[in-house]
Protein backbone atom coordinates (compact mmCIF):
# COMPACT_ATOMS: atom_id res chain seq x y z
CA UNK A 1 0.00 0.00 0.00
CA UNK A 2 1.58 3.39 -1.08
CA UNK A 3 -0.22 6.73 -0.73
CA UNK A 4 -0.12 10.83 -1.64
CA UNK A 5 2.63 11.33 1.07
CA UNK A 6 5.06 9.06 -0.14
CA UNK A 7 4.75 6.19 2.26
CA UNK A 8 4.81 2.97 0.80
CA UNK A 9 4.92 -0.65 2.62
CA UNK A 10 4.96 -3.86 1.27
CA UNK A 11 3.13 -6.69 2.54
CA UNK A 12 5.61 -8.06 5.07
CA UNK A 13 6.32 -4.07 6.15
CA UNK A 14 2.12 -3.93 6.21
CA UNK A 15 1.67 -6.81 8.63
CA UNK A 16 4.87 -5.86 10.70
CA UNK A 17 3.02 -2.31 11.08
CA UNK A 18 0.31 -3.31 12.26
CA UNK A 19 1.33 -5.83 14.58
CA UNK A 20 3.28 -3.50 16.38
CA UNK A 21 0.08 -0.69 16.26
CA UNK A 22 -1.97 -3.45 17.53
CA UNK A 23 0.77 -4.11 20.72
CA UNK A 24 0.76 -0.10 21.40
CA UNK A 25 -3.11 0.05 21.07
CA UNK A 26 -3.80 -2.48 23.31
CA UNK A 27 -1.48 -0.98 26.03
CA UNK A 28 -3.33 2.09 25.61
CA UNK A 29 -7.26 1.17 24.94
CA UNK A 30 -10.09 0.87 27.26
CA UNK A 31 -12.24 -2.24 28.07
CA UNK A 32 -15.12 -0.71 25.19
CA UNK A 33 -15.52 -2.70 22.00
CA UNK A 34 -15.77 -0.68 19.39
CA UNK A 35 -12.74 2.42 18.82
CA UNK A 36 -13.66 5.47 16.39
CA UNK A 37 -11.56 6.50 13.98
CA UNK A 38 -10.90 9.89 12.29
CA UNK A 39 -8.54 10.06 9.34
CA UNK A 40 -8.71 10.06 5.52
CA UNK A 41 -7.90 7.52 3.33
CA UNK A 42 -4.09 6.78 3.99
CA UNK A 43 -1.40 4.09 5.28
CA UNK A 44 -1.13 4.82 8.56
CA UNK A 45 -5.08 4.73 8.38
CA UNK A 46 -4.96 1.24 6.92
CA UNK A 47 -2.36 -0.35 9.36
CA UNK A 48 -4.77 1.39 12.43
CA UNK A 49 -8.08 -0.44 11.04
CA UNK A 50 -5.94 -3.92 10.70
CA UNK A 51 -4.68 -3.40 13.82
CA UNK A 52 -8.12 -2.88 15.71
CA UNK A 53 -9.43 -5.86 13.89
CA UNK A 54 -6.29 -8.01 15.04
CA UNK A 55 -6.90 -6.58 18.56
CA UNK A 56 -10.74 -8.21 18.19
CA UNK A 57 -11.96 -4.40 18.29
CA UNK A 58 -14.70 -3.12 15.71
CA UNK A 59 -13.30 -0.24 14.10
CA UNK A 60 -15.72 2.61 13.26
CA UNK A 61 -14.81 4.76 10.84
CA UNK A 62 -16.30 8.17 11.21
CA UNK A 63 -17.26 10.72 8.99
CA UNK A 64 -15.07 14.09 9.10
CA UNK A 65 -17.42 15.53 5.73
CA UNK A 66 -20.41 15.24 8.60
CA UNK A 67 -21.40 18.08 10.95
CA UNK A 68 -20.14 17.72 14.85
CA UNK A 69 -23.82 16.38 15.68
CA UNK A 70 -23.68 13.41 13.57
CA UNK A 71 -20.53 12.52 14.48
CA UNK A 72 -21.45 12.51 18.19
CA UNK A 73 -24.48 10.71 17.42
CA UNK A 74 -22.43 7.94 16.27
CA UNK A 75 -19.74 7.83 19.27
CA UNK A 76 -22.56 8.13 21.55
CA UNK A 77 -24.75 5.36 19.38
CA UNK A 78 -21.35 3.01 19.63
CA UNK A 79 -19.96 3.86 23.33
CA UNK A 80 -17.10 4.77 21.60
CA UNK A 81 -14.68 6.21 24.09
CA UNK A 82 -11.65 6.70 22.82
CA UNK A 83 -11.17 8.43 18.50
CA UNK A 84 -8.00 7.48 16.93
CA UNK A 85 -7.13 10.46 15.27
CA UNK A 86 -4.68 13.08 14.09
CA UNK A 87 -4.02 17.14 14.93
CA UNK A 88 -3.95 17.89 10.53
CA UNK A 89 -7.52 15.92 10.56
CA UNK A 90 -8.99 18.30 13.68
CA UNK A 91 -7.77 21.34 12.38
CA UNK A 92 -8.70 20.93 8.45
CA UNK A 93 -12.23 19.91 9.53
CA UNK A 94 -13.05 21.79 12.54
CA UNK A 95 -14.25 18.68 14.36
CA UNK A 96 -13.40 17.87 18.24
CA UNK A 97 -15.49 14.42 18.38
CA UNK A 98 -16.83 13.78 21.55
CA UNK A 99 -14.17 11.13 23.12
CA UNK A 100 -10.88 10.64 24.18
CA UNK A 101 -8.70 11.57 21.54
CA UNK A 102 -5.71 9.32 20.88
CA UNK A 103 -3.36 10.60 18.10
CA UNK A 104 -1.31 8.45 15.51
CA UNK A 105 1.92 10.70 15.77
CA UNK A 106 1.68 10.32 19.36
CA UNK A 107 1.27 6.65 19.46
CA UNK A 108 3.94 6.07 16.83
CA UNK A 109 6.53 8.63 19.48
CA UNK A 110 5.82 5.83 22.06
CA UNK A 111 7.11 2.79 19.94
CA UNK A 112 10.18 1.07 22.00
CA UNK A 113 12.27 -1.16 20.28
CA UNK A 114 10.90 -3.71 22.05
CA UNK A 115 7.65 -3.56 20.11
CA UNK A 116 9.28 -3.22 17.20
CA UNK A 117 11.46 -6.34 18.29
CA UNK A 118 8.23 -8.10 18.54
CA UNK A 119 6.44 -7.09 15.82
CA UNK A 120 9.45 -8.26 13.60
CA UNK A 121 9.26 -11.18 15.14
CA UNK A 122 6.10 -11.97 15.24
CA UNK A 123 5.49 -11.03 11.32
CA UNK A 124 8.48 -13.11 10.30
CA UNK A 125 9.00 -15.90 12.49
CA UNK A 126 6.01 -16.92 14.08
CA UNK A 127 3.65 -19.57 12.87
CA UNK A 128 -0.34 -19.27 12.30
CA UNK A 129 -0.75 -20.68 15.40
CA UNK A 130 1.30 -18.45 17.75
CA UNK A 131 -0.04 -15.25 15.92
CA UNK A 132 -3.55 -16.57 16.84
CA UNK A 133 -2.66 -17.28 20.03
CA UNK A 134 -1.17 -13.75 20.94
CA UNK A 135 -4.24 -12.29 19.12
CA UNK A 136 -7.42 -11.66 20.00
CA UNK A 137 -8.96 -10.94 16.76
CA UNK A 138 -7.63 -14.25 15.90
CA UNK A 139 -7.79 -16.75 18.64
CA UNK A 140 -11.90 -15.82 18.48
CA UNK A 141 -12.68 -16.30 15.01
CA UNK A 142 -16.27 -15.64 14.41
CA UNK A 143 -17.41 -14.55 10.87
CA UNK A 144 -21.04 -13.53 11.75
CA UNK A 145 -18.98 -11.38 14.63
CA UNK A 146 -19.55 -7.82 13.60
CA UNK A 147 -16.27 -6.25 11.67
CA UNK A 148 -17.30 -2.27 11.43
CA UNK A 149 -20.24 -0.29 11.68
CA UNK A 150 -20.87 2.15 9.15
CA UNK A 151 -22.98 5.38 9.27
CA UNK A 152 -25.42 6.15 7.14
CA UNK A 153 -28.17 9.07 6.89
CA UNK A 154 -31.52 7.94 7.37
CA UNK A 155 -34.38 10.19 5.31
CA UNK A 156 -34.51 12.68 8.33
CA UNK A 157 -30.59 13.16 8.37
CA UNK A 158 -30.52 10.65 11.90
CA UNK A 159 -27.42 8.53 11.39
CA UNK A 160 -28.30 4.70 11.28
CA UNK A 161 -25.27 2.60 12.40
CA UNK A 162 -24.77 -0.62 9.65
CA UNK A 163 -23.53 -3.10 11.53
CA UNK A 164 -21.64 -5.50 8.58
CA UNK A 165 -20.31 -8.47 9.76
CA UNK A 166 -17.07 -10.62 8.77
CA UNK A 167 -18.92 -12.84 6.68
CA UNK A 168 -20.46 -9.86 5.12
CA UNK A 169 -16.97 -8.26 4.07
CA UNK A 170 -15.31 -11.78 3.63
CA UNK A 171 -18.23 -12.87 0.80
CA UNK A 172 -18.19 -9.13 -0.81
CA UNK A 173 -14.33 -9.63 -1.72
CA UNK A 174 -14.97 -13.20 -3.38
CA UNK A 175 -17.98 -11.74 -5.05
CA UNK A 176 -16.41 -8.99 -6.41
CA UNK A 177 -13.26 -10.84 -7.58
CA UNK A 178 -14.74 -13.44 -8.71
CA UNK A 179 -17.10 -11.40 -11.21
CA UNK A 180 -15.38 -8.55 -12.28
CA UNK A 181 -12.01 -11.09 -12.63
CA UNK A 182 -9.60 -8.74 -11.02
CA UNK A 183 -6.08 -8.48 -12.37
CA UNK A 184 -3.16 -10.49 -10.85
CA UNK A 185 -1.63 -7.80 -10.57
CA UNK A 186 -4.52 -4.43 -10.03
CA UNK A 187 -3.62 -1.77 -8.60
CA UNK A 188 -6.39 0.34 -7.06
CA UNK A 189 -6.69 4.04 -6.65
CA UNK A 190 -8.18 4.05 -2.61
CA UNK A 191 -9.71 7.80 -3.12
CA UNK A 192 -12.81 6.41 -1.32
CA UNK A 193 -13.01 7.01 2.36
CA UNK A 194 -13.42 4.17 4.95
CA UNK A 195 -16.72 5.77 6.18
CA UNK A 196 -17.90 4.49 3.02
CA UNK A 197 -18.61 0.35 2.74
CA UNK A 198 -16.85 0.51 -0.56
CA UNK A 199 -13.79 2.41 0.92
CA UNK A 200 -13.40 -0.17 3.93
CA UNK A 201 -14.55 -3.41 1.98
CA UNK A 202 -12.12 -2.43 -1.48
CA UNK A 203 -9.72 -0.35 0.03
CA UNK A 204 -8.57 -1.65 2.78
CA UNK A 205 -10.00 -5.76 2.84
CA UNK A 206 -9.55 -6.46 -0.76
CA UNK A 207 -6.38 -5.35 -1.01
CA UNK A 208 -5.16 -7.56 1.75
CA UNK A 209 -7.02 -10.69 1.43
CA UNK A 210 -6.53 -10.83 -2.03
CA UNK A 211 -2.91 -9.65 -2.81
CA UNK A 212 -3.39 -6.58 -4.82
CA UNK A 213 -1.79 -2.78 -4.79
CA UNK A 214 -3.33 0.21 -3.26
CA UNK A 215 -2.54 4.02 -3.66
CA UNK A 216 -4.65 6.14 -1.06
CA UNK A 217 -5.31 9.94 -1.41
CA UNK A 218 -7.50 11.27 0.99
CA UNK A 219 -9.30 13.87 -1.44
CA UNK A 220 -11.12 12.77 -4.49
CA UNK A 221 -11.81 15.98 -5.64
CA UNK A 222 -7.91 16.84 -5.99
CA UNK A 223 -7.84 16.01 -9.79
CA UNK A 224 -4.55 16.84 -10.55
CA UNK A 225 -3.26 14.92 -7.79
CA UNK A 226 -5.15 11.89 -8.61
CA UNK A 227 -3.50 12.34 -12.28
CA UNK A 228 -0.23 11.94 -11.31
CA UNK A 229 -0.82 9.05 -8.57
CA UNK A 230 -2.49 7.43 -11.43
CA UNK A 231 0.87 7.80 -13.75
CA UNK A 232 3.17 7.26 -11.16
CA UNK A 233 1.41 3.75 -9.74
CA UNK A 234 0.04 2.42 -13.06
CA UNK A 235 -3.48 2.16 -11.53
CA UNK A 236 -5.85 -0.22 -13.19
CA UNK A 237 -8.85 0.24 -11.30
CA UNK A 238 -9.96 3.42 -11.00
CA UNK A 239 -13.66 3.25 -9.06
CA UNK A 240 -15.51 6.58 -8.31
CA UNK A 241 -18.17 8.89 -9.39
CA UNK A 242 -19.54 10.46 -12.58
CA UNK A 243 -18.91 13.71 -10.98
CA UNK A 244 -14.68 13.00 -9.82
CA UNK A 245 -14.71 11.46 -13.33
CA UNK A 246 -15.84 14.70 -15.28
CA UNK A 247 -13.36 16.18 -13.09
CA UNK A 248 -9.86 13.80 -14.26
CA UNK A 249 -11.08 13.96 -17.84
CA UNK A 250 -10.93 18.30 -17.59
CA UNK A 251 -7.91 18.39 -15.29
CA UNK A 252 -5.26 15.71 -16.41
CA UNK A 253 -3.83 14.42 -19.60
CA UNK A 254 -5.31 11.66 -20.51
CA UNK A 255 -1.94 9.53 -20.98
CA UNK A 256 -1.90 9.61 -16.84
CA UNK A 257 -4.47 6.81 -17.12
CA UNK A 258 -2.88 4.67 -19.80
CA UNK A 259 -2.93 1.87 -17.48
CA UNK A 260 -6.39 1.86 -16.35
CA UNK A 261 -8.11 -1.30 -17.59
CA UNK A 262 -11.14 -1.12 -14.91
CA UNK A 263 -13.08 1.72 -14.66
CA UNK A 264 -16.27 1.65 -12.47
CA UNK A 265 -18.77 4.50 -11.53
CA UNK A 266 -21.37 4.64 -9.22
CA UNK A 267 -23.72 6.59 -7.06
CA UNK A 268 -25.22 8.58 -9.70
CA UNK A 269 -26.08 7.88 -13.41
CA UNK A 270 -23.72 8.08 -15.74
CA UNK A 271 -25.02 10.67 -18.61
CA UNK A 272 -24.34 8.72 -22.36
CA UNK A 273 -22.63 12.06 -22.83
CA UNK A 274 -19.78 11.46 -20.49
CA UNK A 275 -19.73 7.71 -21.06
CA UNK A 276 -18.96 9.01 -24.92
CA UNK A 277 -16.26 11.42 -23.84
CA UNK A 278 -14.70 8.57 -21.77
CA UNK A 279 -14.23 6.28 -24.72
CA UNK A 280 -12.98 9.13 -26.94
CA UNK A 281 -10.09 9.92 -24.39
CA UNK A 282 -9.41 7.35 -22.46
CA UNK A 283 -9.89 4.87 -25.05
CA UNK A 284 -12.26 2.34 -22.75
CA UNK A 285 -15.64 1.78 -21.27
CA UNK A 286 -17.13 3.29 -18.36
CA UNK A 287 -18.61 0.33 -16.33
CA UNK A 288 -21.47 1.33 -14.13
CA UNK A 289 -22.49 -0.66 -10.61
CA UNK A 290 -24.22 -0.20 -7.87
CA UNK A 291 -24.73 -1.32 -4.31
CA UNK A 292 -25.24 0.54 -0.96
CA UNK A 293 -23.55 0.50 2.87
CA UNK A 294 -26.47 -2.01 4.02
CA UNK A 295 -25.16 -4.76 1.66
CA UNK A 296 -21.11 -4.18 2.02
CA UNK A 297 -21.23 -2.47 -0.67
CA UNK A 298 -21.80 -4.21 -4.21
CA UNK A 299 -24.56 -5.74 -5.50
CA UNK A 300 -23.96 -5.46 -9.26
CA UNK A 301 -21.71 -4.12 -11.64
CA UNK A 302 -21.12 -3.73 -15.40
CA UNK A 303 -18.06 -6.27 -16.48
CA UNK A 304 -15.43 -5.84 -19.49
CA UNK A 305 -15.92 -9.50 -20.58
CA UNK A 306 -19.01 -11.97 -21.57
CA UNK A 307 -20.98 -13.34 -18.84
CA UNK A 308 -22.82 -16.35 -18.86
CA UNK A 309 -26.56 -16.73 -18.04
CA UNK A 310 -28.61 -19.28 -16.52
CA UNK A 311 -29.46 -20.31 -19.76
CA UNK A 312 -26.12 -20.95 -20.93
CA UNK A 313 -26.30 -18.10 -23.07
CA UNK A 314 -23.10 -15.53 -23.43
CA UNK A 315 -23.99 -12.33 -23.72
CA UNK A 316 -21.45 -9.14 -23.46
CA UNK A 317 -21.33 -8.42 -20.35
CA UNK A 318 -21.75 -4.59 -20.31
CA UNK A 319 -24.82 -2.94 -21.20
CA UNK A 320 -25.90 0.74 -21.44
CA UNK A 321 -28.21 1.78 -19.30
CA UNK A 322 -28.17 -0.65 -16.49
CA UNK A 323 -25.58 -1.27 -13.50
CA UNK A 324 -25.16 -5.15 -14.64
CA UNK A 325 -26.00 -8.14 -13.40
CA UNK A 326 -25.66 -9.11 -9.55
CA UNK A 327 -22.42 -10.39 -8.44
CA UNK A 328 -22.28 -14.07 -7.93
CA UNK A 329 -24.79 -15.38 -5.00
CA UNK A 330 -26.43 -12.91 -5.11
CA UNK A 331 -30.40 -12.63 -5.76
CA UNK A 332 -32.55 -9.74 -7.09
CA UNK A 333 -36.06 -9.37 -7.62
CA UNK A 334 -38.24 -6.26 -7.43
CA UNK A 335 -41.77 -6.08 -5.16
CA UNK A 336 -44.88 -3.45 -5.04
CA UNK A 337 -43.91 -1.21 -2.83
CA UNK A 338 -47.38 -0.89 -0.99
CA UNK A 339 -48.06 -4.95 -0.59
CA UNK A 340 -44.39 -6.13 -1.33
CA UNK A 341 -45.76 -8.76 -3.48
CA UNK A 342 -43.29 -10.15 -5.65
CA UNK A 343 -43.55 -8.51 -9.64
CA UNK A 344 -42.97 -10.53 -13.07
CA UNK A 345 -39.24 -9.74 -14.41
CA UNK A 346 -39.50 -6.68 -16.25
CA UNK A 347 -41.79 -5.16 -14.12
CA UNK A 348 -40.56 -1.50 -11.83
CA UNK A 349 -40.91 -2.09 -8.39
CA UNK A 350 -39.42 -1.97 -5.36
CA UNK A 351 -35.92 -3.68 -5.96
CA UNK A 352 -34.91 -6.37 -2.93
CA UNK A 353 -31.50 -8.09 -2.83
CA UNK A 354 -30.67 -11.11 -0.63
CA UNK A 355 -27.04 -12.42 -0.47
CA UNK A 356 -24.18 -13.67 1.89
CA UNK A 357 -23.34 -9.83 2.08
CA UNK A 358 -26.72 -8.25 3.51
CA UNK A 359 -25.65 -6.91 6.96
CA UNK A 360 -26.66 -8.08 10.31
CA UNK A 361 -28.87 -5.13 11.23
CA UNK A 362 -28.60 -1.29 12.09
CA UNK A 363 -27.36 -1.29 15.35
CA UNK A 364 -29.85 -1.05 18.48
CA UNK A 365 -32.75 -0.20 15.87
CA UNK A 366 -34.46 -3.56 15.92
CA UNK A 367 -37.57 -1.97 14.62
CA UNK A 368 -35.79 -0.21 11.93
CA UNK A 369 -34.08 -3.52 10.63
CA UNK A 370 -37.36 -5.07 10.29
CA UNK A 371 -39.09 -2.08 8.01
CA UNK A 372 -36.36 -2.96 5.24
CA UNK A 373 -35.35 -6.60 6.57
CA UNK A 374 -37.91 -9.44 5.68
CA UNK A 375 -36.99 -13.39 4.78
CA UNK A 376 -33.65 -11.98 4.53
CA UNK A 377 -34.21 -9.49 1.96
CA UNK A 378 -32.89 -6.12 1.95
CA UNK A 379 -35.20 -3.42 0.58
CA UNK A 380 -33.21 -0.83 -0.91
CA UNK A 381 -35.45 1.68 -1.12
CA UNK A 382 -34.61 2.10 -4.84
CA UNK A 383 -36.87 1.80 -7.84
CA UNK A 384 -36.67 -0.19 -11.41
CA UNK A 385 -36.71 -3.46 -12.80
CA UNK A 386 -34.79 -6.63 -13.79
CA UNK A 387 -34.56 -7.20 -17.48
CA UNK A 388 -34.79 -10.40 -18.75
CA UNK A 389 -31.25 -11.36 -19.18
CA UNK A 390 -30.75 -10.30 -15.21
CA UNK A 391 -29.72 -6.84 -15.79
CA UNK A 392 -30.57 -3.95 -13.55
CA UNK A 393 -32.06 -0.91 -14.47
CA UNK A 394 -32.41 2.08 -11.64
CA UNK A 395 -35.72 4.32 -12.39
CA UNK A 396 -35.89 6.10 -9.11
CA UNK A 397 -35.61 6.34 -5.44
CA UNK A 398 -38.22 6.40 -2.64
CA UNK A 399 -36.37 7.97 -0.01
CA UNK A 400 -36.18 12.16 -0.02
CA UNK A 401 -32.90 12.50 -1.22
CA UNK A 402 -30.77 14.67 -3.37
CA UNK A 403 -27.15 13.17 -4.54
CA UNK A 404 -24.53 15.56 -4.99
CA UNK A 405 -21.41 14.24 -6.24
CA UNK A 406 -22.45 11.32 -5.44
CA UNK A 407 -23.40 11.95 -1.94
CA UNK A 408 -26.67 11.37 -0.15
CA UNK A 409 -27.94 14.72 0.83
CA UNK A 410 -31.74 13.76 3.38
CA UNK A 411 -33.78 16.74 2.15
CA UNK A 412 -35.32 16.53 5.62
CA UNK A 413 -31.65 17.60 7.08
CA UNK A 414 -31.37 20.25 4.66
CA UNK A 415 -35.21 21.88 5.52
CA UNK A 416 -34.02 21.85 9.33
CA UNK A 417 -30.80 23.98 8.77
CA UNK A 418 -33.00 26.56 6.92
CA UNK A 419 -33.49 29.60 9.27
CA UNK A 420 -36.93 30.29 9.37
Amino acid sequence: MSDSTGASLTYGQTLIRSLACARLLKRTLGPERYVGLLIPPTVPAAIANIALTLLGKVPVNLNYTANQGLIDSAIDQCGIRQVLTSPKVLDRFHLRPRAELLFLEDLRARANWRDKLWAAAMGRLAPESVLRGALDGLRHEDLDATATVIFTSGSTGDPKGVVLTHRNILSNIHQVNRHVELLPEEVVLGILPFFHSFGFTIGIWTIVCLGKKVVYHHNPLEARVIGNLCEQHKVTMLVGTPTYMRSYLQRCDPAQFSALVHLILGAEQLKPELARDIRAKLGIEALEGYGCTELSPVVSVNVRHDVVLRDGRRVEGNRAGTVGIPVPGTCVKTVDPESGADLPRGDVGMIVVKGPQVMAGYLNRPETTAQVLKDGWYSTGDLGYVDPDGFIKITDRLSRFSKVGGEMVPHGAVEAAIPR
